[in-house]
């Protein structure tokens, strides 16, 4: 016979597949500041592949973990729920690389390492709020953590507006800043993807306490 330890045992699983999973997306982040910052993409692009395939892997994991196991650590719509969550943070990141890669060169004096730096310290706070899922769901540190991921969105919304009134105000080559704004949209897009996972964890919590 197996004990509800072993049961209850096999759902906590989860928490160490969805720690991968906010890993993943971490590296994903990385690996964009570094494409950002070093003038030599080729190696930085294969380290943000593997990144990439590690998290659809754990995406897809996760998927059939949940149609096979009878008792989960956390509820079934919740897992679900950061599963899809955590899946869209290096998904727009991609998005991000595929065009900064194709445009990049036309874009010199644009800085986009300070944006890029503002994404990973997102990442690292979804890293950390992932894995208070496993310390008994408390409300004060995850509340923290999301109010550190507020404060990180509301500075990348203030820095998409930022650069506009040079790009555009100035004379700029109207080209450039089409580019440039759609890959500062993109940065932004991926900021409050990691705040939609927060969400996700502080809503967990509260529903739990």
């Amino acid at each position: 016979m197996f004990s509800l330890q072993t049961i209850f045992g096999k759902g906590d699983k989860f928490y160490g597949l969805l720690e991968a999973s906010a890993e993943a997306a971490r590296e994903s982040a990385r690996a964009m500041h570094e494409l950002v910052t070093q003038t030599d993409r080729t190696p930085v692009m294969a380290a943000f592949s593997t990144a990439r395939a590690r998290e659809k892997a754990l995406h897809g994991q996760i998927g059939e973990e949940l149609v096979n196991t009878f008792v989960t650590a956390l509820d079934r719509e919740d897992i679900e729920a950061l599963n899809s969550a955590l899946y869209k943070i290096p998904k727009t990141i991609e998005k991000f690389a595929e065009r900064y890669v194709i445009v990049g060169d036309r874009l010199h004096g644009i800085d986009f390492g300070q944006r890029a730096a503002l994404l990973e310290r997102s990442a690292d706070v979804v890293v950390a709020m992932i894995g208070q899922l496993r310390h008994g769901l408390k409300i004060d540190p995850v509340k923290k953590l999301r109010d550190q991921l507020q404060a990180l969105e509301s500075e990348a919304d203030r820095l998409l507006l930022d650069p506009y009134r040079t790009l555009y105000a100035e004379g700029s080559d109207p080209l450039k800043a089409i580019l440039a704004k759609d890959l500062f949209e993109l940065v932004e897009k991926a900021v409050d993807k990691c705040r939609d996972v927060g969400n996700v964890v502080y809503s967990i919590v509260l529903k739990n306490s």
